[in-house]
């Protein structure tokens, strides 16, 4: 019920897995501020991620299921790609399946998207196939602590939460719709050994929660209302910046940074 009351209405009639979604997504984040704020602090951490810990070798830099506000709106040098056509894309691309040759990508960065990959073997497999040695993976995805746990399982009930699930495959039926926001717990928390015996030319490098949940969370995300008005975003990341020793417990996103061994 709680995700149907803080349903933004613009979303009221829209089929997810459609690609008209993109649109709406559109005319929803040019009316928050503060979310474009958090989005570009996303893209600001990945590529910071990626100088500390990729070899900086040249080759593509790619962001996979771009979106509504992709990388390249703040660093122009990124490929923007998604599985659906979209003003803001610049290629459609299954991270899956990818059309591309082999050792010719530096970095993919990954926002919001990895738990919407229903075959997550496949893509480790790709990106070892189409990175450059020493390039690697950078994702932000949803956090799996006390607060994050909580959220996902209430607001986004077009996707699930499922930290004990049998195995990392989802079976859904489109690009959105019957996602597991808990994958990257199960692939890189409780998964991990399994994931270095899978995927051993693929090391996790870092791992951490990020502090903009308070904004994300109040700002509605691309889907709910706005619960403030914008003028409260430095009071908002104020709040972050105190709470952050409780970071772990109420983190909503988490990034990881996978490099291809050299």
């Amino acid at each position: 019920m709680l995700d149907r009351v803080l349903q933004h209405k613009l979303l009221a009639s829209v089929d997810l897995d459609d690609s008209a979604r993109m649109h709406v997504h559109a005319e929803i984040l040019e009316q928050k501020p503060i979310l474009k704020e958090v989005f570009t602090e996303f893209h600001t951490t990945m590529l910071r991620l990626d100088r500390k810990h990729l070899a900086q070798t040249g080759g593509m830099k790619i962001e996979l299921g771009a979106g509504v506000f992709p990388i390249k709106r703040t660093f122009d040098d990124v490929l923007a790609t998604d599985v659906v056509a979209s003003p803001d894309t610049d290629l459609v691309l299954d991270a899956l399946a990818m059309d591309l040759p082999d050792e010719s990508v530096h970095a993919l960065y990954g926002q919001n998207c990895f738990h919407h990959f229903p075959d997550p073997d496949r893509f480790f497999k790709e990106a070892l196939r189409v990175l450059k040695p020493g390039g690697g993976v950078v994702l932000i995805d949803p956090y799996h602590g006390p607060l994050a746990s909580f959220v996902y399982r209430r607001l986004f009930t077009t996707e699930t939460f499922v930290k004990d699930a049998d195995n990392w495959q989802t079976d859904m039926a489109g690009p959105m719709v019957g996602a597991n926001q808990a994958l990257s717990y199960v692939v890189f928390v409780r998964g991990r050994d399994e994931f270095d015996r899978r995927h051993g030319g693929l090391d996790v490098v870092e791992m951490k929660p990020l502090s903009s949940y308070v904004r994300y969370l109040l700002s509605g995300g691309l889907n709910f209302v706005k619960l403030v008005p914008d003028f409260a975003a430095g009071a908002l990341k104020a709040a972050e910046w105190a709470l952050r020793p409780g970071l772990s417990l109420l983190g909503l996103h988490q990034v990881i940074v996978l490099k291809k061994q050299s």
